[in-house]
C-alpha cells in the first residue's frame, strides 16, 4: 500500500511539473546555463597530464605540449593519432563531443557529432516487413553520417589552440606515413569484422594487407590517411570538406549505393553549446548537453541521489538507490531526447530538482521497481566501442573528449584514395521508433532521422570540480558510457585517485532490459544476495569500457593520469 500511495503522489507531481515545463516551451537550442558561468581557478598545475586509449596518442599529445601547445592543441594530436592507430573506435570519418574548460574560467561544449545527409530516407533502413534493416544501418555507406571530427579538429585549432594546425597534426601524419605496430585490440577488431570488410575493395586494401588481417608486431602504414591529414593541415576544414578529399568521399559513397553529396560536406557545421552543469553535494559537474543524452541522464541521476546521504548506507542499499536512479533516467532518455536544433525537449523538467524529488518518491528503500511499472521500452549487451581521452595542461586548461565511429570499425567502408573509414552512426537514430539500436537503446520521434540532423549520442565527456580536486572523466562503451561516467564521478567524490576510478568494478542498468549488468567481482556475495532479495536481476558480463581519467589535487598540486586496465595499449602520463 505504501508503494502504491507513493507512486500515485509522485505521478501527480510528475504530471503537474510536466505540464509546467511544456507550457514554458523550453527550447533545447538555448542550452542549460551554469549557475556560475565562470569557474576560473586561482592556482595552475605547472605540469600536464594526458590519459588516452593508446600510448601513441598520449605521446603525441605530450609532444605537442612540449612544442608550446596547450590542452586543445594536444587534444588535436591525440584525436588525430587515434584515427590512425585505433580506427576500430574513432577516426576522421566519425565525430566527437568535447567539454572544454579554459584556464580563464570559460567552459564550452563542442558538438562535432555526425549529421544525416540531405537525401536520408528512413525507408532505406527498413526491410520488406517494416522491421529495422540492420545491415543498411550498420554496414556500408548508407550507415554513415557526414563526419564531424575533421571540422571539430580545425575548430579547436582556430578558436582554442595556440599552435598552427599543421604542428598539432604532425605526429599523426608521421605515424600514418612511417607506420606503427597494431595492438591486439585492432588486430582482433579487424578479424571480427573481416567478413564485412571484404565487401569493399578499398577496405580490403587498407585492413587486409596481403589479403589477410595484420598481426601484432607487423609494421602497418596508412599513406592515404596521411595524405588526407596533410590536406587538412594545409587547408583547414576545406582540406576535408571541399576539393580533392571531398570529391573522393562523395564519389566512393555514391558508387557503393550511398547518398552523400558535395553540399552535405560543404554545409557541415561544428556547434558550440553551453554545457550542462549540476551541483551535487558540494561538487560541480560540467557535462554534455544534447545531442548527447549522457549529460542529461547523469544530471538527472545525481539530482535524484542528492536526496540521500550515500555515505551512511551499506553497499547493497547504496547500490540499490543508484540502480533505481539509473532506471528512471534511462526511461526519460528513451522518450524525450534528440538534436536540439530539430526538436523541443523539456530540459527544464528533466534537470529540475523538483522533478528529481518526484522520481525519488517512487523509489522504495529496499525494493526494486519493475521497469514495466514505469510509464514503456529491449536491449542487448553493452558495447565496448568509441574512445575517450582527458587532458589537463600546465596552465589549467582542460579537455574531456569522447570520439566515435559507433560500432567496431564503423561501417567497415573505406572511401578509396582517402584512407577514411566511415562511421555507422545512422544506427544511432531511432530508425524505427521503439525498436532497439545495436546498443539496445530505444528512441522516439525526437531522435528520428532528418536531413542535417545529429543523431542522439551516449557520449558523456565531463569535468568535476570539488573543493580541492578536479577530475576530467569519460569513457567509451555504448549505452554504458552514461553509467560508467556516473560511477566515475561518484568514485571521484568518494576520494579515489585516477587509477582507482578507472579500475573500479562497474554495474549498469538502462531501464530495458530490466536487469543489472555486473562485471565479475563488482559485488561481494552478501551484496549480490541482498540486491537479489530486493528484486534486482543481476547478470554477469565480461568487463566493459575504456575509461581515461586525469585528476588534479589542488592542495598538493599533484596531477594523476590513468588509463583503464581492462584494455591493453592505453596510457595515462604526467609530464
Amino acid at each position: 500500500m505504501t508503494f502504491s500511495l507513493n507512486w500515485r503522489v509522485a505521478l501527480l507531481g510528475f504530471v503537474f511539473f510536466t505540464s509546467v515545463a511544456f507550457a514554458a516551451d523550453t527550447r533545447p537550442s538555448a542550452p542549460v546555463s551554469s549557475p556560475s558561468a565562470a569557474h576560473a581557478l586561482a592556482q595552475r598545475p605547472g605540469h600536464a597530464g594526458i590519459a588516452s586509449a593508446n600510448f601513441h596518442a598520449t605521446e603525441a599529445g605530450l609532444e605537442v605540449l612540449a612544442k608550446g601547445g596547450n590542452a586543445f592543441d594536444a587534444a588535436i594530436a591525440v584525436a588525430s593519432t587515434l584515427s590512425v592507430v585505433e580506427p576500430e573506435s574513432s577516426g576522421i570519418g566519425g565525430g566527437f563531443m568535447a567539454v572544454l574548460h579554459r584556464a580563464d574560467g570559460r567552459e564550452v561544449f563542442i558538438d562535432a557529432r555526425e549529421t544525416a545527409p540531405a537525401a536520408v530516407n528512413p525507408k532505406d533502413y527498413l526491410d520488406k516487413d517494416g522491421e529495422p534493416n540492420r545491415d543498411n544501418a550498420l554496414n556500408g555507406p548508407l550507415s554513415a553520417g557526414i563526419p564531424g571530427e575533421p571540422a571539430g579538429i580545425a575548430w579547436l585549432a582556430e578558436h582554442y589552440g595556440k599552435l598552427p594546425l599543421k604542428d598539432s597534426l604532425a605526429p599523426a601524419i608521421r605515424i600514418a606515413r612511417d607506420g606503427f605496430e597494431p595492438d591486439g585490440r585492432l588486430v582482433n577488431a579487424i578479424a571480427e569484422r573481416e567478413k564485412d570488410i571484404r565487401r569493399w575493395p578499398a577496405s580490403v586494401a587498407k585492413y587486409l594487407p596481403d589479403d589477410k588481417p595484420p598481426v601484432q608486431g607487423q609494421l602497418w602504414r596508412d599513406p592515404d590517411q596521411a595524405r588526407t591529414l596533410e590536406l587538412l593541415a594545409e587547408r583547414g576544414r576545406d582540406g576535408f570538406y571541399k576539393g580533392e578529399v571531398a570529391g573522393k568521399l562523395v564519389n566512393a559513397v555514391r558508387a557503393a549505393g550511398g547518398n552523400w553529396t558535395a553540399k552535405d560536406l560543404e554545409s557541415y557545421q561544428v556547434k558550440e553549446r553551453t554545457p550542462i552543469v549540476v551541483d551535487y553535494r558540494g561538487y560541480r559537474v560540467v557535462t554534455a548537453p544534447p545531442a548527447s543524452s549522457g549529460g542529461v541522464a547523469v544530471a538527472e541521476i545525481l539530482n535524484i541521489l542528492s536526496g540521500y546521504d550515500l555515505t551512511k548506507l551499506d553497499e547493497a542499499h547504496r547500490t540499490h538507490l543508484v540502480i533505481e536512479a539509473m532506471r528512471r533516467a534511462f526511461r526519460d532518455h528513451n522518450d524525450y531526447l534528440g538534436d536540439p536544433d530539430f526538436v523541443k525537449m523539456p530540459l527544464d523538467m528533466l534537470l529540475s530538482p523538483y522533478y528529481a524529488a518526484g522520481l525519488r518518491m517512487t523509489i522504495l528503500p529496499d525494493k526494486a521497481t519493475p521497469s514495466s511499472m514505469l510509464p514503456a521500452s529491449i536491449g542487448v549487451d553493452p558495447g565496448m566501442h568509441t574512445t575517450h581521452f582527458s587532458v589537463i595542461d600546465k596552465d589549467g586548461n582542460m579537455a574531456s573528449i569522447t570520439l566515435t565511429v559507433n560500432y567496431t570499425m564503423g561501417s567497415t567502408f573505406v572511401a578509396a584514395g582517402t584512407g577514411v573509414l566511415l562511421n555507422d552512426e545512422m544506427d544511432d537514430f531511432a530508425l524505427v521508433p521503439n525498436k532497439p539500436n545495436v546498443y539496445g537503446l530505444l528512441g522516439s520521434a525526437a531522435n528520428a532521422p532528418a536531413p542535417g540532423k545529429r543523431m542522439l549520442s551516449s557520449m558523456t565527456p565531463s569535468i568535476v570540480f570539488g573543493p580541492d580536486r578536479v577530475g576530467v572523466i569519460g569513457s567509451p562503451g555504448g549505452s554504458t558510457i552514461i553509467t560508467q561516467v556516473l560511477e566515475g564521478i561518484l568514485a571521484f567524490i568518494d576520494g579515489k585517485d585516477a587509477q582507482g576510478i578507472v579500475a573500479q568494478k562497474r554495474f549498469h542498468h538502462q531501464y530495458m532490459p530490466d536487469r543489472v549488468d555486473v562485471e565479475p567481482g563488482a559485488f561481494d556475495p552478501a551484496t549480490a544476495d541482498a540486491l537479489t532479495r530486493m528484486g534486482h536481476t543481476l547478470k554477469d558480463r565480461s568487463p566493459w569500457g575504456f575509461m581515461n581519467v586525469v585528476t588534479w589535487d589542488i592542495r598538493s598540486n599533484k596531477l594523476d593520469a590513468a588509463s583503464d586496465p581492462r584494455r591493453e595499449s592505453g596510457l595515462g602520463k604526467v609530464q
